[in-house]
């Protein structure tokens, strides 16, 4: 590793190792992502049927996350047999047929990434990803001689990327 002399110095070589560190992990990030964009259509997604027995006499609500879906509404209608927009359900033998549009295995482990909450197994790793790239937005600062023009021009890209995302944030 390269000798440490001075903070621009530190903040290069640890922004390259950290960068190198950090480029399997954005990659995944990046993937799930995208991804994630397009979660409210069928991109990428095959059609999975499942027949379960569940117990018997359930409400839209209780069937909804117990099969973890949203808004399930029956439609009207007589008899033991509800149907909704994705299957059935039987009141008297708690029988639920449904179908549901998935992601490969792979790419919805990928998109658990971006879903974690702070008890979840994946939030050490979401915790050190956003400190590490805090520290690549601080230390590619000391990239450039902070006299020279590139630098300044930097500063004039990074002012417009930090409006445009405020405004995006809190104008939309």
């Amino acid at each position: 590793m390269a000798a440490i002399k001075d903070t621009k110095s530190f903040m290069r070589i640890t922004h390259r190792y950290l960068g190198y560190f950090a480029a399997g992990i954005m990659a995944v990030y990046s993937i799930s992502g995208v991804l994630l964009i397009y979660r409210d259509t069928n991109f990428l997604k095959k059609e999975n049927k499942t027949e379960i027995v569940l117990k018997p006499n359930m409400t839209e609500k209780e069937l909804a996350k117990e099969i973890k879906m949203k808004n399930i509404e029956f439609q009207p209608g007589e008899g033991d047999l509800k149907i909704f927009e994705q299957g059935t359900y039987n009141l008297k033998s708690g029988e639920a047929k449904y179908t549901k549009m998935q992601l490969p295995i792979v790419l919805e482990k990928f998109n658990q990434l971006h879903k974690s909450t702070s008890t979840h197994r994946y939030a050490s790793l979401n915790t050190v990803f956003g400190l590490v790239l805090f520290f690549f937005v601080i230390s590619s600062f000391w990239m450039f001689n902070f006299k020279s023009k590139a630098f300044r021009r930097g500063m004039i890209y990074a002012g417009i990327g930090f409006i445009l995302a405020l405004i995006m944030v809190f104008f939309q």
